[in-house]
């Protein structure tokens, strides 16, 4: 069997409420497909009224869903919207097979019966009050049929541009003039299929109070991982010499019969600090891409995307860069704080959980580098959706 690809979109009333860890969480352990784009969307007028155009097409939704669902849609994904909250969406492609009915079946029917084994189950609303509809929220939309499926993923393709990337200005009114954006990065390890823990540290990120304007499936190439770290190898040449000086004491002292002198350690630590720094920092790349890179390595080979998987994501507010690396954590996991993101999810200084950028310089240097600064003209949702659906 083919594969195929099958979308979520988380609705605005969940973002707001802070639901996107728990339910990315969710995604992420049951279903078994790939997730092959992440894509944040501001929807305006048309896009609104062509994805109620394709609810209304559905041939298996009854009357009263329909109705159900074309109302939420025009109240809540519009720029004016029900709530007066922001209209941001954000949007997760999956790729593999049986895709449609994974994703419909984790996201869940729309019923007014209690229970918690799905999505919609455990983060939406449907009830009923004296046979009327008192409170609806879906808090994720998908397409309950492949036929549906093609529609709203072109639909989302088309607007891939245009409504969807970098939504700050839906949330602009918000956030005031002096407002930061900063960038995160979800590490390979903690960004895997059947694995809670990229949607637990969107979670504990939630609690800073931040909007996400923005989020990027991607692969580092070598090249990127040059580029995005290349600060941190200088750094390493100073950092890691003593624990270098360290390490070749001990090694001397369990293989020599004599006690080295302290002037050769120094010396050898000095010649050996470049080599050591270069190797350290080859391991970083090699982490974050899954590839190790090579001395001959060309320019093509160190281009290509890596092995690994990432998630980007952009957080928007006032002083957003010390509240997302407060709650972050030191860079250690053995030194930072309980209950901070690296406490919790890192194990070294490379399987630390998450990067987050440390100035307003860095992070605009590094959401270049990723592709997260500018707007792109051929987003890789609508790329995708081209070459798969």
């Amino acid at each position: 069997m083919a594969e195929e690809l099958a979308y979520a979109l988380i609705t605005p009333y969940s973002l707001h409420k802070s639901r996107t860890g728990g339910i990315i969480a969710r995604m992420l352990t049951l279903l078994e497909l790939d997730l092959v784009a992440v894509r944040m969307y501001a929807p305006g007028v048309e896009f609104v009224n062509r994805y109620c155009a394709t609810i209304e097409e559905q041939p298996s939704n009854d009357p009263r869903i329909t109705g159900l669902l074309t109302d939420y849609v025009k109240n809540n994904f519009s720029r004016a919207n029900r709530y007066g909250i922001s209209n941001r969406a954000m949007l997760l492609l999956f790729k593999g097979q049986n895709a449609v009915q994974q994703v419909s079946g984790v996201v869940g029917s729309l019923t007014h019966q209690f229970q918690g084994d799905t999505i919609r189950g455990t983060f939406g609303d449907f009830v009923i009050r004296d046979g009327n509809v008192g409170y609806f929220e879906p808090a994720v939309l998908t397409a309950p049929d492949a036929e549906t499926n093609r529609k709203q993923l072109r639909l989302l393709a088309d607007f891939a541009a245009g409504d969807g990337g970098i939504v700050e200005s839906a949330v602009s009114e918000r956030t005031g003039a002096g407002a930061q954006t900063t960038l995160v990065i979800l590490k390979p390890d903690t960004f895997r299929m059947h694995s809670a823990s990229a949607g637990n540290i969107i979670d504990r990120f939630a609690r800073t109070g931040l909007y996400i304007v923005g989020a990027k499936v991607f692969s580092m190439s070598v090249a990127m991982a040059r580029e995005f770290y290349g600060p941190v190898r200088d750094v390493l040449v100073e950092k890691l010499e003593s624990p270098l000086k360290k390490k070749l004491a001990e090694v001397f002292k369990e293989n020599l019969p004599f006690a080295v002198p302290q002037k050769v350690l120094d010396d050898l630590a000095r010649s050996l600090r470049e080599a050591n720094a270069n190797n350290e920092y080859d391991g970083i790349i090699e982490f974050m891409t899954g590839v190790r890179p090579r001395a001959d390595m060309t320019e093509e080979e160190a281009r290509r995307p890596g092995r690994d998987k990432c998630m980007a994501l952009l957080y928007h507010g006032p002083d957003a860069i010390a509240k997302i690396r407060d709650n972050l954590g030191a860079t250690n996991p053995i030194q930072a704080r309980p209950g901070t993101v690296r406490w919790m999810y890192g194990s070294n200084v490379m399987r630390n959980g998450a990067h987050a950028s440390d100035s307003p310089e860095n992070a605009k240097r590094e959401r270049r580098i990723i592709g997260l600064l500018e707007p792109e003209t051929d987003p890789d949702v609508a790329r995708i959706i081209r070459e798969n659906a």
